[in-house]
């Protein structure tokens, strides 16, 4: 029988500790590196930062409307990106149908307006 190896102890410890710095470490260090949204926002030129206050606003609103809309739809049993796709084609449909309904009132105002002017009265603006 061959003779059982002796457990390299200092090796292990290195290891591990090499091991632990690398788990802990790379973390922390990412997290010191990166700088705030102040940080970032106070090394914009005064052009950017002025127009990044003036649609700061409006990116919070899509923002909310976007986490709103998500939540509608995580509702459903179905994916969400197909709830989604769902979505947007009756917005579609929605839009074309109030397309049509404009272009046809508006043809009717034309016909109304034709007919008053065959029958020589005034015609209303």
């Amino acid at each position: 029988m061959a003779a059982k190896k002796p457990v390299n102890w200092w090796l292990w410890t290195k290891m591990l500790l090499g091991g632990a710095a690398i788990c802990v470490g790379g973390p922390a260090f990412t997290y010191w590196l990166t700088p705030t949204d102040e940080e970032l926002f106070q090394k914009y030129n005064p052009e950017l930062q002025k127009r990044s206050l003036e649609r700061r606003f409006e990116r919070q609103q899509e923002f909310d409307d976007f986490v709103t809309k998500l939540k509608e739809y995580s509702k459903s049993d179905k994916p969400i990106w197909t709830v989604q796709a769902e979505a947007e084609e009756r917005e579609r449909q929605q839009r074309a149908s109030a397309q049509k309904s404009l272009a046809l009132a508006d043809e009717v105002k034309a016909r109304k307006e034709a007919m008053r002017r065959e029958a020589g009265l005034p015609v209303e603006k």
